[in-house]
């Protein structure tokens, strides 16, 4: 009886399909579809990685390069599924402010961290389990990811910026698209600096009238 030699794998193919599927290649993942073991999965791919073929966003994960409109938001919850896209990303997204991170910018209720790649950033600020409400779940082409509701994301803004010892600049905030009466029953679940701070502020007191 001949002994059958398994045919190695063509890892260009392999790209091209999953691209089709997520913009994500996970090292189980790959070793568990295509019966590899694992120590073998991982060497494969980082040597594709090495080739510019995929990017590493963390250990056994990476960015698949085929993809062309990958995005940080679908790495999210892999990287901290205790997890919401909130502070200046939100707040740019919702049109709050004008201002642009670098980084997507996250809450976790685990360890911050930051993770920076070729592809993009992503910063994990950490907030407290008592915090971590007020956001919804958005799709991307491929996945889905939580956001800060606009009131939430603003509090988490001021919250996380008087922790870090500095002063928010609200002056730069468009208050038109928060929902005052939702902002306000969000701020009673914050600390009393919270409060104060958009009390004292003359952009919130425009809004307020």
């Amino acid at each position: 009886m001949k002994n059958t030699v398994a045919t190695p794998l063509d890892w260009s193919k392999v790209l091209s399909d999953e691209a089709r599927l997520t913009d994500v290649v996970l090292v189980n993942a790959i070793a568990t579809k295509y019966r590899l073991p694992l120590p073998s999965a991982q060497k494969a791919l980082s040597r594709l990685a090495d080739r510019g073929l995929l990017i590493r966003v963390a250990k056994g994960i990476y960015v698949n390069s085929l993809v062309r409109d990958s995005g940080a938001e679908d790495f999210i919850k892999l990287l901290r599924p205790d997890s919401y896209v909130s502070l200046e990303s939100a707040l740019s997204h919702w049109g709050l402010s004008t201002q642009s991170s670098v980084a997507l910018t996250c809450v976790t209720t685990g360890k911050p961290k930051e993770y920076a790649t070729a592809a993009f950033a992503i910063t994990f600020r950490t907030i407290s389990k008592r915090l971590y409400w007020g956001f919804i779940e958005k799709q991307t082409r491929y996945s889905k990811y939580a956001i800060a509701e606009p009131e939430k994301a603003l509090l988490d803004w001021i919250y996380l910026t008087l922790q870090g010892g500095l002063t928010p600049s609200l002056d730069e905030i468009e208050f038109k698209v928060i929902d005052k009466q939702k902002l306000a029953k969000y701020a009673v679940k914050y600390p009393g600096t919270v409060r104060n701070t958009l009390m004292h502020s003359l952009a919130f007191e425009h809004f307020a009238a």
